[in-house]
Parts: C-alpha cells; structure tokens; sequence
C-alpha cells in the first residue's frame, strides 16, 4: 500500500492550516470590531464554507490558470499552482479559512469586553490587546477552530481535484485515492484509506472536544 497519499495529505493540511490560522485571526479580529458593512464583509468571508468545492475549484481555475494574469505571472517566476501540490494547498486555504475564522471569531466575541476596554484605558495599542489581552482569554477556542480547520483541509476533495489534479506522489492526496481506487474497481484499497481516514478525524473531533472542554473550565475558573 503506497503511502504518498497520506503524507501529502498531511502536509497540505500542516502548511494550510499554518495559514489560516495567521489569517483567521486577522480576519475575526478586524471584523469582530468593524461597524459597518459587518454583515457583508462576514459573508464574502464565509462563503466557501456554502460553496461546492468544484465551484471553488472552477473559480480557482479561472483566478490561477494559466490563461490568467496571476497564472502567467506564477508561471513566469517558476511558481505554478496548477497541478501542484502548492495549488492543493491553496485549495485547502480557501475551504478550511471560513471554518477557522469563525471559530476564532465566536471566541474572540466571548472575551469579557471590560477587560478590553481596560486595556484601551491603560493605553494599550489595538495589536497589543489582540496579543496580550484578546488572544490568551479566546485561545481555547481559537486552538479549537485551528483543529477543525486542520480537519477540513485534511479530507478536502473537489477542490484539490480540479486545481491540483490526481498525480501519484504528488497531488494525490488521501480523499482522491479513495476516489481513484473506486474508479479502478479496487475496493479493498479504498477501505483501507477510508478507515485511515475515519481514524483521523474521530482523533481530530476528540482533540477539538477537548479543547473545547478547557476553555469551558477556563471560563468558569475566571
């Protein structure tokens, strides 16, 4: 049984949640406090999340192919997305980002305001708040987001298929080789990645229960 589906799985789930946690915090942070257009800015946020992934790999396609101008541009600096395991990556940023901005703005949203406004009155800077104040308070919840986001880059398929295609040690991640052992008629071998599968994401729903069950008790604690 190769094995190339599962690393190149978590690697592209790793290096994608490495990203939308930087840029899932920015997000829930600058939107929490935004007052107006709130609503709007929240749902071109979120919309990936109601998307189907081929819509989000068809757009994807149309915004990084190489008949683009970001394409070209990529291609010409010797940085394709398409079939490449960078593209899956940029796949799993674009479906797994709504799951960690919202989680981590539900959690920021839960942080005393008091202890905000206290800090303004000290005279802390916003980015001084969000570091010492904000994101210590909402950190259990943001490490729970963080986890569900892992989990949905990890099991992303329809995306990842039409951007960075089904290549055998590089592209193939674990979701396409279930998909490509059905097609071939081999039903033993798509067992076998779908009990890995399995495995990972009831270790991943622990882990964020868990998480979940800290920040509960912390909140109580204080």
């Amino acid at each position: 049984m190769d094995l190339s589906p599962l690393w190149i799985s978590l690697k592209i789930a790793a290096v994608s949640t490495l990203i939308t946690f930087v840029l899932g915090i920015l997000a829930a942070w600058g939107v929490t406090f935004l007052r107006r257009a709130k609503h709007v800015v929240d749902g071109i946020l979120s919309i990936p999340l109601v998307l189907p992934p081929t819509v989000v790999g068809f757009l994807l396609l149309i915004a990084f192919g190489q008949n683009s101008p970001v394409g070209r541009f990529l291609n010409a600096i010797g940085f394709p997305l398409v079939f490449t395991w960078q593209g899956a990556v940029v796949a799993a940023v674009v479906v797994s980002f709504p799951v960690m901005y919202r989680g981590t703005r539900g959690a920021i949203e839960q942080v005393d305001e008091n202890l905000i406004y206290a800090a303004r009155t000290l005279g802390m800077k916003e980015k001084t708040i969000l570091r010492r104040v904000i994101l210590p308070s909402a950190w259990p919840g943001i490490t729970a987001a963080a986890v569900l986001s892992f989990a949905r880059a990890l099991g992303e398929f329809g995306a990842t298929l039409m951007i960075a295609g089904n290549l055998p040690g590089k592209t193939r991640t674990m979701s396409i080789a279930v998909y490509t052992a059905m097609q071939g008629g081999n039903r033993d071998l798509a067992f076998k990645w779908v009990a890995v599968i399995v495995a990972f994401s009831l270790t991943i729903l622990i882990l964020m229960n868990y998480m979940t069950d800290l920040g509960n008790k912390k909140r109580r604690r204080d």
